[in-house]
């Protein structure tokens, strides 16, 4: 992402690709800016826009989920809501508009690890719908939200289980048996504890997850094995 040079050109050209005007630049111009670029106090970065338009575009996923799964139930639009919601969902949305071109940020953020990117991405998503909210009100921002996640809501992307449940299933099929996990270690202090899980299946080489909790390292571990053995396809980092 490269910072944007000629900021009234760029934003013309956006609202070209939106097909909306934005009588409040300054406004459209916050929703594109990153913290990094932070000069003085009266800067401003989207973080407070991207709060808003994440509640924005969850009321339309899930309004949208309620009306076209009428038979599912409320664990399962729950699962479609926090798969199209998603940091990596909104990046992808971010990518197929071309929205990065327009990102502005400071020459530091080059430095910044990689898989920052997909949430700074993810974000600017938000904090577009945010702006084009508060111009053009929530119909106009439903319409935009419904236009750019419609492949997505087609079924393309199907809801990521809880991978202990989903290697469950798995091994039932493949081995007759469930999954085992042994804790193999905890280090750390307490107030920040690591716990190292091993997942074992008959037949099938285990794998070892590990987190902060040992919930979250059996999960790591499940997820491990699914993504290995070809059941999931890893996520983008």
């Amino acid at each position: 992402m490269a910072r944007v040079k000629g900021g009234t050109e760029a934003l013309v050209r956006l609202e070209l690709r939106l097909g909306l005007k934005f009588t409040d630049r300054a406004r459209l111009e916050r929703a594109l800016t990153h913290s990094s670029l932070k000069r003085s106090a009266s800067d401003a970065s989207y973080e407070r826009l991207e709060f808003l338009g994440d509640r924005v575009l969850g009321l339309v996923i899930a309004q949208k989920l309620f009306e076209t799964h009428p038979k599912s139930d409320e664990g399962d639009l729950s699962l479609r809501l926090n798969t199209l919601v998603s940091a990596q969902t909104c990046a992808v949305v971010a990518d197929e508009m071309g929205l990065p071109e327009f990102i502005r940020h400071g020459s530091d953020l080059k430095r910044a690890a990689a898989g920052k990117n997909r949430s700074i991405r993810a974000d600017v998503v938000e904090a577009l719908i945010a702006a084009i909210y508060l111009e053009h009100g929530l119909e106009v921002a439903r319409d935009f939200v419904l236009e750019r996640w419609a492949p997505h809501l087609s079924g393309s992307q199907v809801a990521r289980r809880d991978p202990k449940t989903e290697l469950q299933e798995w091994a039932h099929k493949r081995a007759g048996a469930p999954p085992a996990y042994e804790l193999l270690d905890r280090s750390g202090p307490d107030h920040e504890p690591v716990f190292t899980v091993r997942a074992a299946i008959e037949g099938v080489a285990p794998a070892e997850g590990r987190g902060p909790s040992k919930r979250v390292a059996e999960q790591r571990a499940a997820e491990a094995i699914l993504v290995r053995e070809g059941v999931w396809e890893p996520e983008e980092a």
